[in-house]
């Protein structure tokens, strides 16, 4: 390993999270009217729906699956499937939903180029971040057949460890990509850029989406009732969101 390999898996890592929570901290408490997602659908509908759709449905299968796949110590689930079933899995539902998500992303990025006012209100950090996301997803559709060759699990596995060592705090996570080909380097380093650029850009968004959960949980609220006949003062509950 050469120090370029030591800073982009042992220290970068740390940047780009540092930056990512710090940065999306800052900006919901400073720049609260850019915290959206910027739909162009009154513009125009056209391939919006299939391209959204999809993408959103490949990438949050995406997340999850690297998170919980990457993050989980083998010896959790090694009583009950090993390594290379468990990368066979991986590939195989890793493969449908990365190709439903770049089939989703390329519409997406086809017609915000494609149509003239769609591109003439679009900011430089829109198409970028398309383009990005093409590329994140093309690398890892790229990685299935690399996977094949070796269907022990064990770049898997060295792959996971490396995940566990950054979070933990562990020395050692870049040596574990000693033998990782390039592709791997790439898509891991262009996935890090991403949480990099994150605040910056309208994928905050994401944060509102999974703050809605706490919806589920949100007490009545209590209101005045437009009622005449009602005294001052005399309150009932409503559900959450419930308006007078």
């Amino acid at each position: 390993m050469n120090a370029f390999d030591n800073f982009l898996f042992g220290l970068y890592p740390y940047i780009c999270l540092t930056v990512f929570f710090l940065g999306s901290l800052i900006r919901f408490d400073r720049d609260q009217y850019t915290w959206k997602s910027d739909s162009s659908e009154l513009l125009k509908r056209g391939q919006l729906r299939w391209g959204s759709n999809l993408f959103h449905i490949g990438v949050l299968f995406l997340f999850f699956g690297h998170f919980f796949g990457m993050l989980t110590p083998h010896f959790v689930y090694e009583s009950f499937i090993g390594a290379g079933a468990k990368q066979l899995v991986a590939m195989i539902s890793g493969g449908i939903a990365g190709l439903l998500g770049f089939i989703g992303v390329t519409l997406l990025l086809h017609r915000r180029l494609t149509e003239p006012r769609i591109r003439a209100t679009s900011k430089t950090s829109d198409i970028m971040l398309l383009v990005l996301l093409w590329l994140q997803l093309a690398l890892g559709l790229a990685t299935i057949p690399l996977s094949a060759q070796h269907l022990d699990g064990g770049m898997m596995l060295r792959l996971a460890e490396w995940a566990q060592r950054i979070v933990t705090f562990r020395s050692g996570a870049p040596e574990l990509l000693a033998g990782a080909g390039w592709i791997f380097k790439t898509h891991m380093a262009l996935g890090m850029s991403i949480f990099l650029i994150f605040p910056f850009t309208r994928l905050v968004h994401v944060w509102s989406g999974f703050g809605t959960v706490a919806y589920l949980t949100r007490p009545y609220q209590v209101v005045r009732s437009r009622r005449l006949n009602v005294p001052v003062g005399q309150n009932q509950p409503r559900r959450p969101g419930a308006s007078v």
